[in-house]
């Protein structure tokens, strides 16, 4: 065994090898998401009296109202505190992070600050906190995927898809959905269909859907009371339309949060808040708008269940939508904690109930039923805001365990991410990556330059192949120099705009009258670094 593992280490798994660990690694991150599941029940029961998330606004709603208000306060008080003191920056990590660790990290999650967003979304979810539970369980199991590559001493690929394991197994716990866990990881995480990590991540989604059945059952998340009506030819055209309207409520719902941040920001700063209060002040919000609306608080079950079984008006699912987007957004605006898509959910199931109603009432003959149209709601909206069609589609109806109108959620969900996917960087997670200047909605061919540094291809000024010494001086001269610490984003421009042949690299001291060379980069070395990369990448992805 001991001879097994030091082959394994510095050879790499063989493909047996590998799907036995993608078998362990997706039993250890089911039983990891359960865990957390189980976690927000038990907290969530000692604060609202109610561990069942399908009841749970429904509980607050009989509450003293002070006790409502206060709850979310003290919860992001603590959130505060945690993001503050194991942070650096104060931010949550979620899937944003994951994706960014597939891409350019080798499949590395940061530890220190993904325990922390765990902690401040479990107590985000429990004490009333607007948002999901299925971020943190991204970012958690992959940090267990990191872990793993770091025992195996895995390199980029291999790194890669024990993250993508990892990232199924968490996503089928947590909604016992082992397709759309599996397809989630490749389209989401990886970004990417390569034959080669299909049958590994399959392993590890089906385990850790198994998991989740051992303790919760073979049990779906929404009962819809009837199989959908569809008049197929005639109806198209509305779940068409109903496409768009969800992107836009989509970009609706994904801007607002922007939005939301960068006023919270700005406040921030205006009145000098302490960081840690941040998350304070925004739970006090929260607290105060679930006085009214006690169907803001937590993932929404309650209320998502109502709407795709029609028992709510077209008003109050209207009123629902717009003040779980606001609720949403104080949320995540103020750090708090949680996932998207829990609320794309609500939020989408309302939107498509609404719609539903309006169209059934202007065309009652050629109209299906009120909770089809929310059924593709909830679709569309959620795989707009993933960007992410094909799982998105799967999830609702592993959520659901209705097949029979795999049309019409289709073609809504289908509209949707192909109009939302031209309003916003594709998704939200890759436009939070964008806001940070971390280009991964372009494609390779974009954040493959940001991992290169500059010194690792930079040559000594003695070097044979360098210019000669009046021709770097006359280029430092000229401007046309970077710093050691930058990257080939920053240099390949410049030897675009400059048509150089070579840039001098320098380190820029305030005191020094003139930059000190430290060496040349060759426009050739430049591209063929990038050439390197970018074929590695196209062979990982054909594989």
């Amino acid at each position: 065994m001991r001879r097994s593992w030091q082959v394994i280490r510095q050879q790499g798994p063989s493909k047996v090898q590998f799907w036995f660990i993608a078998l362990v690694l997706g039993i250890a991150s089911g039983y990891a998401a359960v865990a957390f599941m189980l976690s927000i029940q038990w907290l969530q029961a000692h604060l609202y009296g109610t561990d069942d998330p399908r009841q749970l606004h429904s509980f607050a709603r009989t509450m003293p109202w002070f006790r409502v208000l206060i709850l979310p306060a003290i919860g992001g008080l603590i959130v505060g505190w945690l993001l503050t003191r194991f942070t650096p920056d104060g931010r949550v990590r979620g899937p944003a992070e994951v994706i960014q660790a597939s891409a350019m990290k080798e499949g590395r999650v940061e530890r220190r600050a993904g325990l922390a967003s765990i902690a401040a979304s479990l107590i985000t979810l429990s004490a009333g906190g607007s948002s999901g539970r299925e971020g943190p369980v991204v970012h958690m199991v992959g940090m267990i995927a990191g872990w793993v590559s770091n025992r195996l001493n895995a390199d980029g690929v291999t790194g890669r898809d024990l993250l993508g394991c990892a990232v199924a197994a968490g996503v089928a716990a947590s909604f016992n959905a082992p397709l759309a866990g599996a397809l989630f990881a490749l389209e989401v995480v990886l970004r990417h269909f390569a034959v080669h990590a299909f049958a590994p991540i399959t392993i590890a989604a089906v385990s850790g859907a198994v998991i989740s059945r051992i303790h919760f059952g073979d049990r779906t998340e929404f009962a819809l009371p009837q199989e959908g009506a569809l008049a197929f030819y005639l109806e198209l055209p509305a779940f068409l339309l109903l496409g768009i309207v969800a992107a836009l409520v989509a970009v609706a719902l994904m801007r607002s949060v922007f939005v939301a941040e960068d006023m919270a920001t700005r406040w921030q700063a205006r009145f000098r808040l302490p960081p840690m209060l941040r998350p304070a002040v925004a739970g006090l919000m929260l607290g105060a708008m679930a006085i009214v609306f006690p169907h803001i608080i937590g993932v929404g079950y309650e209320t998502t269940s109502a709407a795709l079984s029609g028992n709510l008006l077209l008003k109050d699912a209207i009123v629902f939508a717009v003040v779980k987007v606001a609720a949403t957004s104080i949320t995540m605006g103020g750090r708090m904690g949680g996932g998207i898509f829990s609320p794309a959910l609500m939020v989408g199931a309302l939107t498509g109930l609404a719609f539903g109603g309006m169209a059934t009432a202007v065309f009652p003959n050629v109209s299906g039923s009120e909770t089809l149209y929310a059924l593709a709601g909830m679709g569309a909206v959620a795989g707009a805001v993933l960007g992410a069609p094909i799982s998105t589609t799967l999830i609702v109806f592993e959520l659901t365990g209705d097949w029979q109108t795999g049309l019409a959620v289709m073609t809504a969900v289908s509209v949707a991410s192909a109009l939302s996917g031209r309003l916003v960087a594709r998704s939200f997670f890759l436009t939070q990556l964008e806001r940070r200047n971390v280009h991964l909605a372009d494609g390779p061919q974009r954040y493959l330059l940001a991992m290169f540094k500059v010194s690792a291809v930079m040559k000594a000024p003695e070097h044979a192949k360098a210019p000669a010494t009046d021709r770097v001086r006359r280029a430092l001269n000229d401007g046309l120099f970077v710093s050691p610490s930058d990257t080939l984003e920053t240099a390949m421009p410049l030897f675009e705009t400059s048509g150089s042949d070579f840039l001098v690299v320098a380190r820029v001291d305030g005191k020094a009258e003139t930059p000190d060379i430290v060496g040349v980069v060759l426009h050739v070395d430049a591209l063929r670094a990038f050439n390197r990369a970018l074929a590695a990448t196209a062979k990982e992805e054909h594989s």
